[in-house]
């Protein structure tokens, strides 16, 4: 059966649209702070909105019938086609005006992996920080929404999961219909990114540092407006600790969060990846906070401000922050981790195999994914003295079938071989052996800070144009799953059937 192009080519026109929207949102902050490139950001929003109604146009009479086959193309070149058009901005404004840069600042934004080129932030023009921050935003709730309608449909296992917990036809799911449960997710979404701005200015950010800080945070994104990032405002307890507040909610299944304002606390409770989730959380920061207290060298740690050490809330805040960057993938620094000790550099690189919630925001494995993959393991012991019993895995009191079970243990192989193959290629570029382990498990996880030559302190700019090209690969199939770009490489998937 050949694929329905009409209806792929109407869909990216249609992301195009979406994306020339914000564009304009851009170029009215730009215009709001008089930054000097309101025009190049308007003219790149027109040109994006034009591209997508010539898109669109021509295939409006297509089929609105789309297989699995068309699902993994929309979703794919969406991506693609969005962080193409996302450079425009860049391009335009002169900001970057190498593209090869821009591309994966841009793919970065999208895929929430935070990584920049950028060696002055702070010079960059306003409507240009606020687009950068946008594209967070955007491939935020985006992965949300592509979990909700389409990962299912193509079969990814744990966003199957994630699935069961959302839209379906009885009283406990979210809502029987997917666009409907969409939306209330986006207005969660949009509810807390307010509500986070709203803090951040009370607390004493400015407004559009508030802003900005606010849409990198729920995305778990970690653009920002600063050259230190976060740690520019060390001496400002009270923010960081309502960044770490919505780290953990962005980190957080989104549908727990519907079920909390709708009262039903008793179904977080019972929730065994969030109870997971919160356990490594805890028990992380209590590791990483007493290393900090007793071992870390405080005139080595410091970005922006002397932090003050000797002092147990700063050793746990500091703790608790970098912990959850890490975990939920966003990427913010208080401070260079890599500096604390051995053991935590060593820590902090296992911490980005892990990942926050499903129906989350966040990159990485995901915990429900670990969870699964160790009740298996125990599971095997038991079946190895009783080969005969019956021993399904279960994930909140339910049974999870054998296609999903294997689907998660194909993915794990997979990440751990794309990672492997990541730094394999990495270090043909010439970088060492810390620096290219760092930057292809910052880059499959989406977690943006890396290590050696790319470090918290650093950025991505000295990677080589391929380099810069295979990072926003790596970052491309974190964010959708890895199957869902790794099967447009197979020569039977494009064989017309």
């Amino acid at each position: 059966m050949k694929l329905n192009y009409k209806i792929i080519f109407h869909f990216l026109g249609l992301l195009l649209l979406f994306n020339g929207g914000f564009m304009l949102v851009s170029t009215l902050i730009s215009f709001i702070y008089k930054d000097g490139v309101t025009f190049q950001l308007l003219l790149a929003g027109l040109s994006t909105l034009l591209i997508g109604v010539s898109m669109m146009y021509p295939t409006r009479d297509h089929k609105k019938i789309m297989d699995k086959r068309e699902g993994y193309v929309v979703v794919t070149f969406g991506w693609l086609i969005m962080a193409f058009s996302g450079c425009l901005p860049y391009v335009f404004t002169g900001a970057i005006p190498d593209f090869t840069s821009a591309f994966l600042e841009t793919m970065s934004g999208y895929t929430t992996t935070g990584a920049t080129i950028l060696n002055d932030i702070e010079i960059i023009p306003k409507g240009v920080l606020f687009w950068r921050s946008m594209t967070h935003w955007i491939g935020g709730m985006g992965i949300i929404v592509l979990a909700i309608a389409i990962l299912p449909l193509l079969g990814i296992g744990g966003m199957q999961l994630f699935a069961a917990e959302a839209p379906g036809p009885n009283a406990d799911k979210l809502h029987p219909r997917i666009t409907d449960t969409a939306k209330r997710l986006w207005l969660i979404y949009f509810g807390y990114t307010v509500a986070e701005t709203i803090l951040l200015k009370i607390a004493g950010m400015n407004l559009f540092d508030a802003m900005n800080h606010a849409l990198s945070t729920l995305s778990t994104g970690g653009f920002s407006t600063k050259n230190a990032s976060v740690a520019y405002w060390n001496d400002q307890p009270i923010i960081q600790y309502i960044i770490i507040l919505f780290m953990f909610l962005a980190g957080t299944n989104f549908v727990l969060s519907y079920f909390a304002f709708k009262g039903k606390i008793q179904k977080i409770l019972k929730d065994e990846e969030f109870k997971l989730y919160l356990s490594f959380i805890v028990i992380f920061t209590m590791i990483a906070a007493a290393i900090i207290y007793f071992k870390a060298d405080p005139s080595l740690s410091s970005i922006a401000h002397p932090m003050v050490w000797g002092e147990a809330e700063s050793a746990f805040r500091h703790g608790l922050f970098q912990v959850l960057t890490v975990i939920t993938t966003t990427g913010f620094i208080t401070a260079d981790y890599t500096l604390w000790s051995p053991f935590l550099v060593v820590f902090f690189f296992g911490l980005m195999f892990l990942g926050g919630s499903a129906g989350s925001t966040s990159g990485g494995v995901k915990v429900v994914r670990h969870l699964i993959l160790i009740k298996n393991g125990f599971l095997e012991f038991k079946r190895a003295l009783h080969p005969n019993a019956i021993l399904p895995v279960r994930y909140n009191s339910r049974a999870v079938t054998g296609d999903i079970v294997f689907n998660i243990l194909a993915f794990f192989i997979l990440y751990m071989l794309s990672f492997i193959v990541g730094s394999l290629v990495f270090s043909m570029f010439g970088l060492d052996l810390m620096s290219s382990i760092g930057i292809a498990a910052s880059s499959l996880g989406n977690v943006g800070p890396a290590f050696g030559d790319f470090g918290p302190v650093n950025n991505y700019a000295a990677l080589p144009a391929l380099g810069k090209w295979w990072a926003a690969f790596l970052m491309l199939i974190g964010r959708l799953e890895l199957f869902t770009v790794l099967i447009l490489l197979t020569p039977f998937f494009w064989r017309n059937r």
